[in-house]
């Protein structure tokens, strides 16, 4: 008698029961009934369960080996290239450092509260610390999308950061006059890229990146289109142009103030420069061409030429601030640190000063969100409304009196 043809992996044992087996991610699969209809019924559903249980041999994969493999799959693609080292470093020198050996199966609750807990004890600054979480915490939670761990451990965890009151540095009107009244007097090549600055609110890498194409003196008009990110990757210096920070970024602002001004007096000056240097200017590399801010040498004006440039601004204000008080026998008015952040800042404070309306200051901001801006403009409602109250108390007290 010719035997009745079975399914693969199905056999019939000499006592006539039938019997399943199949492995599947490290899982073997073993049925067995004298129901051949209801073993087949059986074997398929197990067969479905197993397909999405718990990789075994994939689940032996250290946290180092899965982050690459996350990293490059999911991340890489979608983030932009001069992201791409900043954020592997943040990954890398938190929890890379302290339990990336780890098998991933291995990885318990307790692992990564305790290497938080290091790695705030070893200096780590809280926002470095929020970031590395946020990202570790997704990094397993795809392992587990992807059945190689059954439970995510970066979650219930005590997080040690202290919050801290959020400072928004700007500069007043009295200490940006100050501050540009020395950029013109002792640092005049970087005089008109400083007045753009405060005239603008451009990002510092916009600054970089801005082209004479972009300079639309017709219409009067700057295009922000690109950003120039300038960092260390393994020691080396990596300068290259990108899209901007946000889709809304890509804007335009109109000349204010005298911004038309100092761009007619930075393209006289940079001409100037370029017909004595003649192949000595150095600018006019790859990417890095016919841009409007540059070093004397024609380097692009990266965000640590920036940087650099101001700090020596208010240093040089702060030496000649300390020599009057001791002469003047009076206790010295320092300026505080600025950084090119704060001239944008200084900027939005400004317009709202004026009673520009928020929403077109996001606008000529770039910024993403409007709560962003908002926020800027609560902080200098606050001030005037002090300011506004003071006045209030001091003609009430008068008219009292």
């Amino acid at each position: 008698m010719r035997k009745k043809k079975l399914p693969p992996n199905i056999r019939q044992k000499a006592n006539g029961i039938y019997e399943a087996r199949k492995t599947i991610n490290g899982q073997t699969i073993c049925l067995s009934n004298a129901d051949l209809s209801q073993l087949i019924a059986d074997f398929e559903q197990a067969k479905k369960e197993a397909e999405y249980s718990i990789n075994v041999h994939a689940s032996d994969i250290t946290l180092d080996e899965w982050f690459e493999e996350w990293f490059s799959t999911y991340k890489v693609p979608v983030i932009k290239e001069s992201s791409v080292y900043p954020m592997k470093l943040k990954y890398t020198g938190t929890f890379g450092a302290k339990i990336g050996t780890m098998k991933l199966r291995e990885i318990r609750n307790i692992h990564i509260q305790k290497a938080l807990k290091e790695l705030k004890e070893d200096g780590k600054a809280a926002s470095s610390l929020k970031e590395a979480v946020s990202r570790l915490r997704e990094c397993l939670e795809s392992a587990k999308n992807n059945q190689i761990i059954a439970v995510n451990p970066c979650f219930d965890i005590v997080v040690p950061w202290e919050f801290k009151p959020v400072y928004r540095r700007f500069l007043s009107v009295e200490e940006q006059n100050r501050f540009l009244e020395k950029a013109r007097t002792e640092y005049s090549w970087y005089y008109p890229m400083l007045m753009v600055m405060f005239l603008t609110g451009m990002r510092v890498g916009e600054v970089g990146g801005l082209r004479w194409e972009d300079i639309d003196f017709k219409e009067k008009k700057i295009h922000i289109k690109r950003s120039m990110y300038c960092q260390y990757e393994n020691g080396n210096k990596i300068m290259r142009m990108s899209t901007t920070k946000t889709i809304n970024s890509v804007r335009e602002i109109p000349f204010l103030g005298n911004v038309e001004e100092m761009l007619q007096q930075q393209k006289k000056m940079q001409n100037q420069v370029k017909k004595s240097l003649g192949n000595r200017w150095r600018s006019d590399d790859g990417d890095m061409y016919d841009l409007v801010f540059t070093t004397t040498m024609g380097s692009p004006a990266t965000r640590y030429i920036v940087e650099g440039v101001i700090n020596k601004i208010v240093k040089a204000i702060n030496t000649e601030e300390n020599f009057n008080s001791v002469k003047e026998n009076r206790v010295p008015q320092l300026m505080e640190p600025v950084h090119p952040h704060a001239i944008r800042r200084t900027f939005c404070t400004r317009c709202f000063e004026a009673d520009m309306n928020p929403k077109v200051v996001q606008k000529l901001m770039g910024h993403a969100t409007y709560s962003t801006t908002i926020d800027i403009y609560t902080d200098v409602m606050k001030d005037k409304m002090d300011y506004e109250t003071e006045k209030f108390r001091l003609g009430y007290e008068a008219v009292a009196k």
